[in-house]
């Protein structure tokens, strides 16, 4: 019984998948992404939450030499990867649209490089907050 927990985790770890597996041998095309988005969300936030509410130390441990991580440690770790992560896809979606706009300023008026750059670079700076404040993050752990 304790080890079905594991297992129900790890399946809604991939029922995206197997929608869009479902998906590609019926032959049916599904282009809603909010519907993929909203499965994702709702899957990881399963996940998320049963980990935080059961510890499963006692199936998955690994050899420690030095004590154990604490609750505190762990989420610390979880802060880390989440400031990274976000601040990662929001540059990246920044300077997605950012360069985009740019690369059609600059066929129109190529004078208005410097200035086009300035916008991109914006959206690059970003991802490095995120990087820095994960860094401060980890250090005090």
């Amino acid at each position: 019984m304790y080890y079905l927990i594991p297992l129900v985790l790890v399946a809604l770890l991939f029922m995206p998948l197997f929608i869009k597996y479902r998906s590609m041998v019926t032959g049916k095309s599904q282009t809603n992404g909010k519907k993929a988005v909203i499965i994702n969300l709702s899957a990881f936030a399963l996940i998320f939450l049963t980990a935080l509410i059961l510890p499963l130390g006692g199936i998955v441990s690994a050899a420690s030499t030095t004590g154990g991580i604490t609750t505190g440690a762990g989420l610390g770790y979880i802060a880390t990867a989440l400031s990274t992560g976000l601040a990662c896809i929001g540059g990246g979606i920044a300077v997605a649209h950012g360069s985009a706009a740019a690369i059609g300023a600059i066929s129109e008026d190529p004078k208005i490089f410097g200035r086009a750059m300035i916008f991109v670079v914006l959206g690059e700076g970003i991802a490095i907050y995120g990087l820095i404040i994960s860094i401060m993050i980890f250090a005090r752990l």
